[in-house]
């Protein structure tokens, strides 16, 4: 892709590789360091190696730029044992790594303050400048089970997406739907799908190949869709954060008889949808002061404008990256192409109505 993010692609692709590597390492191993956050949600020895790797790697390269991320190294502080694990893993990738895009932090406490520089971060409004978003794992609860996930990287630029790259390393290349938490790549190769703002979206292997890498343009949706060309990507009774059966029911009424793709992550349902695996996807939170966090959506979701899909939240509203660290200005997600974006917007309401919870609507 020849855009004006060009350098940035390269360092991200490299940085995601060198990621990919080290996620690889901790899936094989019967000790992934997991640990229960606040939130109860997990995280593992990778999740900090590659947070750390992905910041002193992209700093190199852009030492003006700012940095979101999920974790925080408060647990690495409180835990030597821990902190020595995540800095083995990245002293190992230095011993195998060739690459010189790779940087890694000099010191365990360099480490920490890298990591600490995104746990605290904030995306900013419209005068934030350049912001880089990550999710080191995006799906760690599948990633324990030796499942999906996926290696989340975006740019935002004045709080407005412009550059998206994901490694996926268990989804292959040239896919095809449906795809779930235990699809395989045969090849063990995975892939890396990628995106500019104005250029299309785009995909290649995540691990380079013997000869020239090929990396394939995905083909915009059609202008004109159709209801009956719905097709689903969701995450069906795997988080109890959503209404499953108004889901359900949003589905039968917009005649999607098959289940579709299936992902805990949200990044590998974005992705779903970038690569036209699918194009639809609803999400109701149970409750109004529920959302989403900007690493498990930011730059992910440019991969289905690209090609021709619409964003909104349940409400109709545009999705609003500058609020912070968390989505507080929307509630929910409806994706589909720009053509039927409002009919299944509508659908949506109706079935919501129906229900009796209206009062999940603005």
């Amino acid at each position: 892709m020849d855009s004006p993010y060009s350098k940035e692609l390269h360092v991200a692709i490299g940085a995601i590789q060198s990621a990919a590597k080290i996620s690889q390492s901790v899936i094989s191993a019967e000790d992934k360091g997991t640990i229960k956050k606040d939130d109860l949600s997990p995280v593992t020895v990778a999740d900090f190696a590659i947070q750390a790797l992905l910041t002193a790697t992209i700093h190199h390269a852009f030492p003006a730029d700012k940095f979101v991320g999920e974790e925080s190294a408060a647990d690495l502080r409180d835990s030597q044992t821990l902190r020595d694990r995540v800095w083995d893993l990245l002293r190992r990738l230095e011993e195998d790594e060739k690459q010189s895009l790779c940087k890694l932090p000099e010191s365990p406490d360099q480490m920490c303050e890298m990591i600490d520089w995104c746990g605290f971060g904030e995306p900013g409004g419209p005068g934030a400048g350049r912001v880089w978003v990550f999710d080191p794992i995006d799906g760690t609860k599948t990633f324990v089970q030796r499942e999906a996930y996926a290696i989340n990287v975006a740019l935002l630029e004045a709080s407005k997406q412009v550059l998206s790259i994901v490694g996926c390393p268990t989804l292959p290349v040239d896919a095809e739907a449906p795809v779930s938490n235990t699809t395989v790549d045969p090849s063990g190769q995975g892939c890396i799908a990628f995106a500019a703002k104005g250029y299309g979206t785009y995909v290649r292997t995540l691990t380079e190949s013997l000869g020239s890498t090929q990396v394939r343009k995905i083909e915009p949706l059609p202008e004109t869709a159709m209801p009956q060309d719905l097709r689903a990507v969701s995450c069906y009774h795997m988080l109890d954060s959503g209404v499953d059966d108004a889901h359900q029911a949003i589905m039968e009424r917009l005649g999607i008889s098959s289940r579709g793709c299936d992902f805990l992550a949200w990044v590998l349902r974005w992705v779903s949808l970038g690569l036209g695996l699918a194009n639809m996807t609803v999400w109701v939170y149970k409750r109004r002061d529920r959302g989403g966090n900007v690493w498990d959506h930011a730059g992910a979701m440019l991969l289905f404008e690209e090609i021709g899909g619409k964003i909104t939240d349940i409400d109709g509203k545009d999705i609003d990256l500058s609020v912070g660290r968390k989505l507080t200005s929307n509630h929910g997600f409806v994706a589909a192409p720009r053509a039927i974006h409002a009919m299944v917007l509508q659908t949506v309401h109706e079935v919501l109505q129906a229900q009796g919870r209206v009062h999940l609507l603005a």
